[in-house]
């Protein structure tokens, strides 16, 4: 193995990363641990393989606001993608060279999140007047860098219309027992109480309509992106599909009201695919861009954008300062490490 096969496997996990960059941090920190503490042996898996996860956690926490939420068995994935012996072979040079493979790691994150702070600026800096949601959303697609994020700024654009929708429209949702059923919630009156708000002088229930992310979510994971208190679950999909993709989306849901959000390009796709595995029925709607990009026009500068517009640029604010805490200042801990003072031709 040599250094050239080790970079290469390295530049392959990094090109498929995130911005959230967990594997190849997991990569440099074992190295850091190697380089500085020495108390692993790279040539074995095992002294480092489950101790890893806790290094790439620490420094996640100060550098992107959250820790890796992937299965276990993902999460190892890196060691398949990466094996021991390119690990060593990058171990050896990174003693060498002062930590020149984890500023190689590190300066790949700092140059990711420039470009994510500087798509993210448009957003910020917009009012209903001047924001578009197409450019917003073409700025990823156009940064080679940030592609691997768009399902993530596709999902703070579709919650951010919802939620406002669904609020400014006051929409409510209402849970009740039907008068022939009353002998059944009285006997059942304790647990009717504590879960659906309903007792026998109470059988309605009234409550706000409203729209929930269910919050981090992995690469590998294909499940639900987000839901609602009144039905429909919501899976937003901007990828290609094929008939096992499909399949998982849909059977990783229970709901029988799935709304998809995708690519107007693929929207004839999926409704085939789903057709063909005998799921359509379970499709409550699919929208597409065009959809989103029509409605935000209408938030922001149509009829009622007085009484929506502002609000829905702040809620989609809020949601890309949760979702990439680290694009307002770059940590302190990268700083202590003076990863800006190694200087390598090789590592570039």
């Amino acid at each position: 193995m040599s250094i050239l096969e080790a970079k290469a496997a390295l530049d392959a996990v990094i090109k498929k990363s995130r911005v959230l960059f967990y594997k190849p941090i997991q990569i440099a920190e074992i190295l850091y641990r190697d380089r500085v503490v020495g108390d692993i042996n790279l040539s074995d898996l095992e002294t480092y393989r489950s101790k890893s996860k806790k290094w790439r956690n620490d420094m996640c926490l100060p550098l992107l606001g959250r820790v890796s939420t992937s299965s276990a068995k993902y999460q190892d994935d890196i060691f398949n993608a990466i094996p021991q012996e390119l690990i060593a072979e990058m171990g050896t040079y990174n003693r060498e060279h002062n930590g020149a493979v984890e500023a190689y790691v590190y300066n790949r994150f700092s140059n990711k999140h420039s470009q994510l702070s500087n798509a993210l600026a448009y957003c910020l800096a917009a009012t209903k007047e001047t924001f578009e949601v197409k450019h917003f959303i073409d700025s990823f697609w156009n940064e080679p860098g940030l592609k691997r994020s768009l399902d993530k700024i596709y999902e703070i654009v579709v919650y951010s219309l919802f939620s406002t929708l669904v609020e400014t429209l006051e929409l409510t949702v209402e849970v009740s027992i039907s008068e022939d059923k009353m002998e059944l919630l009285s006997e059942f009156e304790d647990f009717t109480k504590s879960v659906m708000c309903l007792d026998f002088s109470t059988p309605t229930y009234i409550q706000d309509a409203r729209v929930y992310r269910v919050g981090v979510t992995n690469a590998a994971d294909r499940g639900l992106d987000m839901y609602s208190n009144w039905g429909p679950a919501i899976q937003i999909k901007h990828l290609s599909l094929d008939v096992e993709l499909a399949e998982n989306i849909v059977s990783s849901v229970s709901s029988d009201k799935i709304v998809i959000v995708c690519k107007s390009a693929e929207k004839a796709v999926i409704i085939s695919l789903l057709t063909q595995i005998g799921w359509r029925s379970r499709i409550q709607s699919i929208i597409t861009e065009v959809d989103l990009i029509r409605w935000y026009e209408k938030a922001l500068r149509g009829k009622y954008s007085d009484i929506m517009g502002s609000e829905l640029i702040g809620v989609l604010c809020q949601e890309i300062a949760e979702e990439f805490p680290s694009v307002d200042d770059f940590p302190s801990i990268l700083k202590d490490r003076h990863y800006e003072a190694i200087s390598d031709d090789f590592w570039i």
